[in-house]
């Protein structure tokens, strides 16, 4: 507590004699943003990356980020310097982040801390949480469409991740014949692990993939790709690798939320609060299709994904 006495000191002294108005109320001084990967995964990552940057142009403030920023100590060190450098507001890039922001929160009362994926929250802190399942419930439609073997399989970072068990349901209620094998990572990162189960469950006859990691969700499309197989893309729009191989993708539009994030923190209305997003806040969608995916099919998922944004129900509950 005492090293943290005399820091305090240090920014209060720094801003007076600055004549900042760093400790005004809401208005975005500089961003701030922890990354546990790097940010060019061409995925996850770089979106947050992007939204990040386009804060700092909107606002005409700086901004900052760290990359590969895991253990308690490293995310305090972190947001130290950010605050140093006039930080008010910190995006942590992962569920790994909420516990430490609570904690870090009383510390920094002038600075809000936003992450993902979790239940922690304070005056200063907010969760952002994606509701997945019914976006994850309408990619598995399309691979119980399209699979030949009626073999689909997921390659998954984590068992908690809400699309894989709408995947699931929407699979069999597009096809009830389907068989699913699942198999869990444990790490976003880890292609050489993903590669390995893929290739069992290619020679398993599955013919549909769907990964759900930040780095191996590219490598094992590009593995389909070569392999005249198909897969769903994950977080981003993956039809650039391959758009006959990508059956579509359930994209996550972090960048957009950033940047609505940081409008409500400027304007002074960003609560600590658990925030959830769905399909229709427009900042969880799928991706393009497939040349392959059958228009009449195309077009009759578009009216089930309206009809869920209009009753909340999906097509199993209706």
């Amino acid at each position: 507590m005492k090293r943290f006495q005399i820091f305090s000191w240090m920014i209060l002294l720094a801003v007076l004699l600055s004549g900042c108005d760093y400790f005004s109320a809401g208005n975005i001084q500089n961003v701030g943003m922890l990354t546990d990967g790097a940010i060019d995964d061409e995925g996850w990552t770089e979106k947050g990356y992007k939204g990040l940057k386009n804060i700092g142009t909107t606002y005409e403030v700086d901004v900052f980020y760290k990359e590969h920023v895991q253990t308690e100590q490293q995310i305090r060190d972190a947001v130290d310097e950010f605050v140093m450098d006039g930080v008010n507001l910190v995006f942590g890039h992962s569920s790994i982040y909420g516990q430490y922001f609570a904690e870090l929160a009383s510390d920094y009362p002038d600075v809000h801390f936003v992450y993902f994926n979790g239940g922690y929250v304070a005056d200063n802190v907010t969760t952002l949480n994606f509701n997945s399942h019914a976006v994850g419930f309408f990619a598995g439609m399309v691979a119980g469409e399209m699979t030949e073997n009626d073999q689909v399989g997921i390659i998954a970072a984590y068992e908690w991740q809400p699309e894989i068990e709408g995947f699931f349901e929407g699979v069999h209620y597009e096809n009830p014949q389907a068989e699913m094998e699942i198999d869990f990572l444990n790490d976003w990162q880890d292609d050489g692990r993903a590669e390995e189960i893929y290739a069992q469950m290619k020679e398993d006859g599955t013919d549909v993939f769907y990964p759900t990691g930040d780095l191996f969700s590219r490598t094992i499309i590009e593995q389909a790709k070569e392999d005249g197989l198909y897969a769903i893309g994950y977080t981003v729009d993956q039809s650039d690798i391959d758009e006959r191989t990508v059956l579509t993708s359930t994209r996550q539009h972090v960048d957009a939320i950033y940047e609505q994030i940081a409008e409500e923190f400027n304007e002074g209305k960003l609560n600590g609060s658990v925030i959830t997003y769905d399909l229709e806040d427009e900042v969880i969608s799928l991706g393009d299709f497939s040349p392959d995916v059958p228009s009449s099919f195309q077009e009759e998922l578009r009216q089930e994904m309206e009809e869920y944004k209009r009753t909340g129900l999906l097509p199993n509950e209706r």
